[in-house]
């Protein structure tokens, strides 16, 4: 199938930020009297900040705050440009999907602040992309289809002529019950780990290489 469009995941996909949301995370929640670890977050990750940090604390027993999410922002605010890797050619990777004629999205659980922080920090434009939706967005997080359902329709690509390209069990699981292919880029978990949890239809080690499927 010739597909049309390309609805991305952010974090872990357009920029390797998982250990830094991870340890901004920690430093929030210790504010507020929990001592997380970096495991605690794996089960949450692609589910937006709220599951993300409220799973976590509640986990140690202590009720999520909206306060916890917001000094996570803060501390994630100071140190994302130094700190985030930019993924090899990422930029290259937007303009050639473009010059190939492919309409583009992101579809990111994380709110709008996180979201536009990311794109400052690895130098792309907001309007490369054709539709722009974050967890402020939507109702139901991944693996919940929802917020995929939504890129499609705003950009008016059917499901099955998107290909998405996440990096988290959550993401694939909410790609493919949009009724759409996906890509995993085996950078926040490995290949292993996507195989077994979600089954994603191509699999990649940078997200660059997704080239070579599309």
């Amino acid at each position: 199938m010739k597909y049309k469009a390309v609805l991305f995941d952010m974090d872990g996909v357009l920029i390797e930020s998982e250990e830094l949301i991870a340890k901004c995370a920690i430093l929030a929640l210790a504010d507020f009297g929990v001592h997380a670890k970096p495991e605690d977050f794996i089960p949450f990750v692609g589910s937006g900040e709220d599951k993300y940090i409220g799973g976590v604390s509640e986990k140690y027993g202590v009720k999520y705050d909206l306060a916890m999410k917001r000094r996570c922002y803060e501390y994630y605010g100071q140190l994302v440009a130094d700190e985030a890797k930019r993924p090899e050619r990422i930029l290259e990777l937007l303009d050639t999907l473009k010059e190939r004629g492919y309409k583009l999205a992101v579809c990111t659980s994380s709110d709008y602040m996180k979201a536009s922080a990311n794109l400052r920090a690895i130098g792309a434009r907001e309007d490369i992309f054709d539709a722009f939706i974050t967890g402020d967005d939507i109702i139901n997080k991944k693996p919940d289809p929802e917020i995929y359902l939504k890129g499609s329709k705003m950009i008016g690509v059917a499901p099955e002529e998107c290909m998405v390209v996440e990096d988290a069990p959550n993401g694939i699981q909410a790609a493919h019950a949009g009724g759409m292919k996906a890509i995993g880029v085996a950078t926040s978990f490995s290949a292993e780990t996507l195989t077994e949890q979600a089954g994603p239809d191509y699999l990649v080690s940078k997200v660059i290489d997704i080239l070579t499927i599309l």
